[in-house]
């Protein structure tokens, strides 16, 4: 309590010295300073810009909140940082303030926010800048100013944010060549919420360039340093950026395949009221229908409760996976949530055991279907399996770990190994509020997370049987296991309308926790390595058509995988 207390009078007391320092009349009009500028310069209209046939050969400078975002509010981002790097509790100190916020000069609001967010976080620790926000800021960018901006030779993004929330995303995903927003004040590894001053070398290499066209916007102010070198100033009105349209997924410039977060929704002030309006009825409406899952209920019992309360399962084609052998029968799934063994034995209305690869203890000991796992070692996992399949029927994600976006990672062989006959089935969820996965958080909550949907709803389709050789190629038996393991990641793909790639399990966890994702006893994924931050995936080279194997992926059983640009030297598990 004393600490908290001790936060609230530091939070008071900067409170009150920005609001004495900015809450003033200015001399002159706001837009004085961009009116001025603009008849210095001679500005044009954006739409202009994408007529000229010379803008591949000319290098841009562009705001980047203002020229690339349709919304104008910088409110969702914050809040993200907020809940997932700082707590509920740090997000609903951002909530309460933003009333406030809202009555201040935009340059004051955002360092307010920043402070608010970032005060007292872990610098080491701090990867939602390239796990959770590129997701949002690549769902806001407008269609029309990307198709702009991409046809230049070279691109530059200034931001008023901190360089840690929109570099990943400019960089990374939008492929912009240089990205100047705000340094973080850092001391003893903590970030202290006040952010640097813009050093003066960082439009050095543009700077180089005779010929810079800016872009930016009109009710920006344009007497910055980095629009005084240009030649040529297009300004965006805001009731172009109101008009424009999302960039669509298959437009993204490289696409997004993993994102971290609990947060399944754009937090808005009003989306963020209605979700802290929803947590209490949410977590108990989480308890309730966990309970009944878990129970010792029939399953014809445990269908009209857990729809009863919001829970919906929809199944199609349950006779494709009925089986009269006398061993246990193989199903493998793709892997979206913990759930999925369980939705699937639920299904079946039989018994399965789960063969995991990394869960945590308490996960483990509530699971109401027996869990077994796997050591990593080929040899011992086949026998492994092998004897669980002698026992009953068996359910394995060859996937090794969850995916929320529309793709398929590459399948493990493993699996066929220890059947002659496999029964596919396709899972997916729909969620609203919360995701029900997680690289970084308490992976012990992730089911609970998932549960508090207000209406969260799973569909299981089962397909045809796949027979251990349907893909051989040529009698070897190496090469039919991967187009085995191919053939039936396809299958699952179409059926959902996912897209197949070759990345693994390992990359996964190296892009959003800078660590190979072994989970302890119910704790936190490990804290991110330092090398990881220079960390780069060839994702392009790592996606597949639907159907297609990876090349040479009989010759060279590991080639499927990227190659991961860090220090450390990694193995491959299976």
């Amino acid at each position: 309590m004393f600490l908290m207390a001790a936060y609230f009078r530091k939070l008071a007391l900067f409170f009150s010295i920005l609001l004495h320092k900015h809450l003033r009349i200015p001399k002159k009009p706001v837009g004085a300073d961009s009116l001025s500028a603009a008849l210095q310069f001679g500005f044009q209209k954006f739409q202009v810009l994408g007529q000229r046939p010379d803008l591949e050969n000319q290098v841009l400078i562009f705001h980047a909140e203002t020229v690339l975002l349709r919304s104008s509010s910088l409110f969702p981002y914050f809040m993200l940082v907020a809940f997932e790097a700082g707590g509920p509790v740090r997000a609903l100190i951002l909530f309460l303030l933003y009333p406030f916020i809202g009555l201040c000069r935009q340059d004051l609001a955002v360092k307010v926010m920043v402070f608010v967010c970032f005060v007292g976080l872990r610098k080491e620790r701090f990867v939602e800048g390239r796990a959770v926000l590129p997701k949002f800021f690549l769902e806001d960018v407008g269609r029309e100013s990307f198709e702009v901006l991409r046809r230049g030779k070279m691109t530059a993004a200034v931001s008023d944010l901190p360089q840690v929330m929109v570099e990943s995303f400019l960089r990374d995903y939008l492929e912009v060549d240089f990205v100047v927003g705000r340094e973080l004040k850092v001391f003893g590894g903590y970030f202290v919420g006040l952010m640097e001053e813009r050093r003066e070398t960082a439009f050095h290499a543009v700077r180089m360039v005779s010929d810079v066209i800016g872009v930016g916007c009109f009710r920006k102010c344009l007497d910055r340093e980095w629009f005084l070198n240009c030649k040529e100033i297009y300004l965006v009105s805001e009731q172009e950026r109101r008009s424009w349209h999302q960039l669509p997924r298959d437009s993204y410039p490289k696409p997004l395949i993993f994102h971290d977060g609990r947060l399944a929704f754009r937090p808005t002030f009003w989306a963020t009221l209605a979700m802290f309006m929803w947590l209490p009825v949410g977590f108990t409406l989480g308890l309730i229908r966990a309970i009944v899952a878990v129970s010792t209920l029939a399953v014809e019992i445990k269908f009209p409760i857990l729809h009863l309360i919001g829970a919906r399962i929809k199944i199609s084609n349950p006779e494709l996976a009925m089986t009269n052998t006398a061993n246990g029968a193989l199903y493998v799934c793709n892997h979206r949530t913990l759930l999925d063994p369980l939705m699937l034995s639920y299904c079946l209305r039989t018994p399965l055991t789960a063969v995991v690869y990394s869960l945590s203890r308490v996960s483990e000991i509530i699971s109401p279907i027996k869990t077994a796992r796997l050591t990593r070692n080929r040899e011992q996992d086949a026998a492994l399996m092998h004897k669980l399949l002698g026992q009953g029927n068996l359910v394995v994600c060859p996937e090794g770990t969850t995916c929320r976006e529309p793709y398929l990672l590459r399948f493990s062989p493993l699996f066929t190994e220890v059947s002659d006959r496999i029964f596919p089935a396709a899972i997916d969820y729909d969620v609203s509020v919360f995701y029900g996965t997680t690289a970084r958080g308490f992976k012990s909550l992730d089911s609970l997370f998932l549960l508090m949907n207000p209406r969260p709803s799973c569909s299981v389709r089962f397909l045809n049987m796949v027979r251990r050789g349907a893909a051989e190629s040529g009698g070897d038996v190496e090469a039919s296991k991967y187009k085995t393991a191919n053939l039936v990641q396809s299958m699952i793909a179409e059926e959902l309308g996912f897209t197949c790639t070759k990345l693994t399990r390992k990359d996964k966890y190296l892009i959003l926790a800078g660590n190979e994702g072994i989970v302890g006893d119910g704790k936190k994924v490990g804290s991110p390595a330092p090398a990881v931050a220079t960390c780069s995936l060839d994702i392009d080279a790592s996606i597949t058509p639907t159907g297609d194997p990876p090349a040479d992926s009989s010759k060279h059983p590991t080639s499927s995988t990227p190659a991961v640009a860090i220090e450390v030297t990694v193995a491959r598990f299976i």
